[in-house]
């Protein structure tokens, strides 16, 4: 082969992000991780998912504290390695899954909490796919942002000079 096709080839099996992420990484302070699974309720039997995970700690915190199933999905493969490798380190490999993909199209029908930091924006895009794929029961808990008119939480609490916000579904 030609070096110019050996190079194009690799770059079409390269792990390609599907787009530019929707928010910033930043990583949610562990007061607020835990505030968080507190105020959704979170049992060893809930199964919870982390849109825009990061590096995977409400997941791993969730199999950690409470024995709960987890599920974090990323669009940047970096943070999901990091992820895997941070749950490995807390012994919860076997209970927490993580993801490479778009939280749009993420199948949400296997959770019973949802964990979200995203922006305002993001979250009222999020409100027909949530409402549409979760279970009545579900809980839904947010760090720092709501859903504004559209969706109006049922619980805010303030913490650590913002505030987390709780729905569940009907």
């Amino acid at each position: 082969m030609r070096p110019l096709v050996v190079v194009a080839a690799a770059l079409l099996l390269a792990p390609q992000t599907v787009r530019t992420p929707d928010v910033p990484y930043v990583p949610t302070p562990p007061a607020i991780v835990d505030a968080m699974l507190a105020l959704a309720g979170v049992t060893a039997t809930d199964v919870v998912y982390d849109l825009g995970c990061g590096d995977g700690r409400i997941v791993i915190a969730a199999a950690k504290q409470y024995g709960a199933r987890g599920v974090g999905v990323d669009i940047d493969p970096r943070r999901i390695e990091e992820a895997r490798a941070n749950a490995v380190a807390a012994g919860v490999a076997d209970k927490v899954a993580f993801r490479v993909e778009d939280l749009f199209t993420t199948d949400l029908r296997g959770a019973s909490v949802v964990a979200l930091y995203l922006l305002p924006s993001t979250n009222a895009r999020l409100i027909p796919k949530l409402r549409a794929e979760l279970k009545p029961g579900s809980r839904i808990v947010s760090n720092s942002f709501d859903m504004g008119s559209a969706w109006p939480a049922d619980r805010r609490v303030p913490i650590e000079g913002t505030a987390i916000f709780l729905w569940r579904v009907q």
